[in-house]
Order: C-alpha cells, then structure tokens, then sequence
C-alpha cells in the first residue's frame, strides 16, 4: 500500500443496512454496522478484507439498519467504538455490553485525528437521539458520508463541501413514495426535515457542494420500497448533465446496494 493510498468500499447501503469500509495505510475503520455479524464478515472477504484488521468503528445513529451488528462486531474483534453520547444511551440496551475500555464519546462538530486520518464529525437532521455523520480526511484528501438526513445545514454544507469522495443519500422517488402503499403519517415523516432526502433532493445538495476535487459519488441509502437503482441513477445522472457536470468523465456515478459490497476504490 502507498504512503498516501486512502481506500473505500461500500459494503452495504440501503434501508436495510449499511456499513463502509475505509483504509488508509495506518487504520482500518468501518462506519457503521446494520447487518448482522456474519453478513458483514463475508463481505469483507469478499473483498479481501479481514473484519480482525479493523480497529475502529463510527456510529452514526440507533437505527437498526445501522446499529444492529455493533455489538457483536466489538465484543468478537475488540475494535474501539465511537458515537455521541445521546447515540450511546438510545443503543445501549439494543446492542449488548461492550466493554468500557473499547467505548468512546465522539461529540457532533469536532475532529479526532488517529495518525494518518482525521475524523471530522457534524450533526444532521434526523429522527434519532442525535444522528451524526463523518468527514474522513487523509493526505489532503477527504471522504464524507451522509444519509439519514431530511435537510442539510448550512454549517454542514460548508464541512462537506468540494470533497474527492461521497457517499450521499439519494433515498426515494417522490412519485413512487405518493403512489405507494406507507401510511399517510409514514410518507410525511420521510419526506420531512427530520426523514430523508430524496433522489431530487440528494441531487441538489450534491450538486452544491461537489468541486474540482470531486472524482467518486457513490448513491446511498436507496429505499427498497420507494426507489429503483436505475431510477435513483437516472434522475441523479440527468439533473447533473442538465447541470453541465461532468457525469463518467469529471467523477463516477457509482451505485450502491444492501447485498453486494462495491468495488474498492482509491480516492
């Protein structure tokens, strides 16, 4: 591995389950854990990858589809965990004893530096305790991840801005929500400032926020129920060329799915 290789995988992402792998040549961390254990631990192999060779995860809510294997994943591989304290109360009873020395607080809007990698984090808008995302940075380079989020912040906004990867939610089509068969209170909750963003909406901060250095979008978080891969791309993809971005020649589109982990990618 080069002194300033900075890799990712999306091992899983959707509504039902996420968790990404990130590497840089002195840490192996993952983001989140919405499998179960075993699912998780095949697809790291699947890439190559090794679950004992990860020394930290980062939490960013309760939600089952991103909190489920956490504990299990701690207790078997002794890896640190990081998440806020409101984070920690509202999953502690769900996830299992981790023991005290592998738990960490990580407040919303501070960075923690780990030798090689920065971790920057800064809170969102949605339903949870407090939902918190991450900013990876690494030799000048930067990654950042949002899901989960039914509005971006201004200060959020200007955190994420012109990074060389993303990973951002792009989670349903309106029509197929309206059309489909949730509860009127369920359609209105995703669709809130407090749910998450859709595929037009995820477009639209996307396209505020990429730069110059932007080279990798991964589509994150696409409901199973409420979008399709070939719509969630689609609609992303036409709103950027409409835009005079530069899809498949300035960066990659990159669809995601819950089963099959990406591709790993050097940033």
């Amino acid at each position: 591995m080069n002194n300033d290789d900075f890799k990712i995988c999306v091992l899983s992402s959707g509504s039902g389950g996420n968790c990404t792998y990130i590497e840089t040549p002195k840490h192996k961390i993952i983001q989140d854990a919405g499998l179960s254990g075993i699912r998780i631990e095949r697809m790291m192999k699947s890439i190559g990858k090794d679950l004992k060779d990860v020394d930290s995860m980062f939490v960013t809510h309760e939600h089952t589809d991103h909190a489920k294997g956490v504990g299990i994943l701690a207790r078997k591989y002794g890896m640190n965990v990081y998440a806020n304290e409101p984070t920690w109360n509202a999953m502690n009873s769900k996830i299992g004893k981790i023991p005290v020395e592998q738990k960490y607080i990580f407040d919303p809007n501070k960075t923690e530096s780990f030798d090689d990698l920065d971790v920057e984090s800064f809170a969102v808008s949605h339903d949870a305790a407090q939902a918190q995302f991450y900013n990876y940075h690494h030799n000048g380079k930067s990654f950042v991840i949002v899901t989960d989020t039914g509005t971006i912040f201004d200060n959020v906004a200007g955190i994420i801005r012109d990074a060389d990867g993303y990973l951002f939610e792009c989670n349903y089509d309106t029509d197929m929500l309206m059309n489909g068969d949730y509860s009127y209170y369920t359609k209105l909750r995703i669709q809130s400032d407090t749910g998450h963003l859709s595929n037009v909406e995820g477009t639209e901060v996307l396209m505020d926020v990429m730069g110059p250095k932007t080279k990798h979008i991964f589509l994150a978080h696409r409901s199973h129920h409420n979008n399709t891969k070939e719509l969630q791309r689609l609609t992303v993809a036409s709103m950027m060329k409409n835009n005079g971005l530069g899809v498949g020649k300035s960066f990659q589109l990159h669809g995601t799915d819950v089963e099959k982990p990406s591709d790993l990618y050097t940033l």
